[in-house]
């Protein structure tokens, strides 16, 4: 609800909201699934002229990056834009950006 009230805000299409609903749930996913148990899940937002910019982390128990072959980083990367992995000690981040078919 979150992520789709923030972009009707920024005029996104219903297809472009759709995208970006998507692209967040498949980036959760992706962050969630070497997660440390009972630990938080945090998502940013960075709205700017016709793009949203998404950070998404998670403590993780895993040293390593989300699988770049999976079909959710498939989906990820073809919804969006400027997707990048970091870590901050044990915490994952994956960050993207999504931009109106509008604003292009």
């Amino acid at each position: 609800m979150t992520t789709a009230g923030l972009a009707a805000r920024l005029d996104f299409t219903l297809d472009d909201i759709e995208d970006l609903r998507m692209a967040v749930g498949e980036a959760c996913a992706l962050v969630l699934e070497d997660a440390t148990p009972g630990g938080d899940l945090h998502a940013s937002y960075d709205l700017s002229d016709g793009s949203i910019e998404v950070s998404i982390s998670a403590d993780a128990r895993d040293r390593s990056e989300p699988d770049s072959d999976s079909f959710g980083w498939q989906v990820l990367t073809a919804l969006t834009s400027d997707v990048r992995t970091r870590r901050d000690g044990d915490r994952l981040w994956l960050t993207f950006t999504v931009r109106s078919s509008i604003a292009a």
